[in-house]
């Protein structure tokens, strides 16, 4: 499959969540397990359709692994930062990636607030809403706005801190300069559907991206955590990665 026809595919899917998300009236209903709302089911099951409909294998986070053994497995998260769309607060997102043999290839995470659209596909660079994106040009964490998820013991030396509960939309607002960095704070606290397409958005912008322990980030397991860590520079990068080593951590209920 061509990268278009692929991107295609994706924007289905995040339109179909779309009209899920436009139609629910009540997002207090519980789903089948712990920290899961009965929309993101619904989501699910609206964008896997789509996606497995199109010849793409799934792994989402809500559903786990079908046709895995397809050509390319699209990574999905229906709607990240759920839990901020229940509480009525604008950043909540649908976020896919699909990897092919070599690993990500092609991205969308799409803001379904405010129908912001962020797309890569390797090579090929990062856009928003069709036009392209680059990170801010800081370098020191002295001078870094960034968002965490999870929760920091005490001040490491940034400029300003944040939480914004969506990881996808996180490392998108450091790909487009919004955000300087951002750091999961937490002990394996993400799984592959809430970084993959934010990341490959980020490294095909020119930020640059890490894990806390050092491990690989494209993993094919449903059951897999890291910590991924991103910054606009790779001197911010290495502070950050540095100064989240030096300090505990906590996980964060998403």
């Amino acid at each position: 499959m061509q990268a278009e026809e692929i991107l295609a595919a994706l924007s289905a899917a995040a339109y179909a969540v779309a009209r899920v998300v436009a139609f629910e009236d009540d997002w207090s209903l519980p789903g089948d397990r712990p920290g899961q709302y009965r929309i993101d089911l619904v989501a699910d099951a609206a964008a896997c359709e789509v996606l497995l409909g199109a010849g793409l294998g799934v792994l989402s986070e809500e559903s786990g692994v079908t046709e895995g053994d397809r050509q390319y497995l699209a990574v999905i998260d229906p709607i990240d930062g759920s839990t901020n769309a229940s509480r009525g607060l604008h950043w909540y997102a649908t976020s896919i990636c699909v990897l092919d043999e070599v690993g990500p290839y092609v991205a969308l995470v799409v803001n379904q607030a405010r129908f912001s659209c962020y797309e890569a596909v390797r090579g090929r660079g990062a856009t928003r809403d069709g036009r392209p994106i680059a990170p801010s040009k800081v370098t020191s964490l002295a001078d870094a706005v960034v968002s965490v998820s999870g929760y920091p013991p005490r001040d490491i030396g940034w400029r300003q801190l944040r939480s914004l509960g969506a990881a996808a939309l996180e490392l998108c607002a450091v790909a487009d300069g919004s955000l300087d960095a951002f750091a999961e704070w937490g002990q394996d606290g993400l799984g592959v559907w809430d970084y993959l397409g934010g990341m490959l958005v980020c490294t095909e912008a020119g930020a640059a991206v890490g894990e806390a322990s050092g491990r690989e980030l494209v993993v094919r397991a449903h059951d897999e955590r890291r910590s991924p860590v991103a910054a606009a520079s790779s001197e911010l990068l290495t502070e950050l990665l540095a100064a989240r080593a030096e300090s505990p951590h906590r996980r964060l209920r998403r």
